[in-house]
């Protein structure tokens, strides 16, 4: 199954204490990249929020984290001040006064919204609490995420289908030019040659005429290039079709697909193969970039 690494999750809790909010979102990435933003007094949770996305949500992508908690309670432990963040909050908030000449209305209740100027001592018995508490917020939140995810990869199979169809078929027409080009090909050769060898008064070796002019309709033979372009368009329906995440492998089968294309152009002289070689390149271009988006 295909799921997209671009996704959107969210999920809010109302307590008694307290209301928990937690959003997802995630682009496309090479890696796992996970940054988790959490009010100060719950940064303790930040490696179990990571490590239950990615065991749970998605195995590489870009992600982010937003955990957004009002509290209603004092329950949150004992309260403090960092007392250094605090004092270079403070003289950042006199600079912007100065300098911009700003209305001085610095007080108590304007510094307080800012919440990373407390400190909570909590309880260590409270910690697990805590976690589950979080976890089953963030677990709603997962859920969405990856239901977006698979609506986004289902589509994107969808698409990206439709275009592997479109080059079989376009690779199904060169198949069939190439066949004629490449008979017509040896046969304009070799009456060229005796043309040559007439003209000259020279008797031809019969059998060494007719091997050369088969090595050479050889070269423009792209047979083994579209036995291998079906091969990797069979190994495009098992990647899709496995429960594995496929984003890379189809990555890699995309590269090979273009090398036999390019090959293709190449090799087969005819301006028509060559047209058809554009068309397979530009869809082969479109599928790529889908891939770039699937985990």
């Amino acid at each position: 199954m295909i799921k997209s690494m671009t996704a959107f999750g969210r999920a809010k809790r109302p307590g008694e204490s307290k209301d928990i909010t937690i959003e997802l979102k995630s682009v496309n990435s090479r890696f796992f990249d996970c940054n988790v933003k959490l009010p100060r007094a719950y940064v303790f949770l930040e490696e179990r929020i990571k490590e239950h996305i990615r065991k749970n949500a998605v195995g590489r992508a870009k992600v982010d984290v937003f955990v957004t908690v009002d509290n209603h309670t004092s329950g949150v432990g004992n309260v403090g001040l960092d007392s250094a963040y605090l004092e270079s909050y403070l003289a950042a908030l006199g600079r912007l006064r100065d300098e911009f000449g700003l209305k001085d209305d610095i007080s108590v209740m304007t510094v307080a919204r800012n919440q990373d100027i407390f400190t909570y001592d909590k309880p260590e018995e409270d910690l697990e609490a805590e976690w589950e508490l979080f976890r089953s917020v963030l677990d709603e939140a997962i859920q969405g995420y990856n239901e977006m995810r698979e609506r986004e990869g289902a589509k994107a199979e969808a698409d990206i289908k439709a275009k592997i169809e479109l080059v079989r078929s376009y690779a199904d027409e060169v198949e069939q030019i190439s066949k004629e080009d490449t008979v017509g090909y040896r046969d304009k050769l070799e009456s060229r040659i005796r043309a040559i060898l007439d003209d000259a008064s020279i008797s031809p070796d019969e059998n060494r005429l007719l091997t050369e002019c088969a090595i050479w309709a050889d070269k423009i033979a792209i047979d083994e290039e579209l036995v291998r372009l079906r091969s990797h368009f069979g190994a495009f329906y098992d990647i899709i079709a496995s429960n594995e995440a496929s984003g890379r492998k189809l990555d890699f089968l995309m590269q090979e697909l273009n090398r036999e294309t390019n090959t293709i152009g190449s090799k087969a002289n005819n301006a028509r193969i060559a047209r058809i070689v554009v068309n397979m390149k530009g869809e082969l271009e479109k599928i790529r970039e889908q891939v770039q988006n699937i985990e």
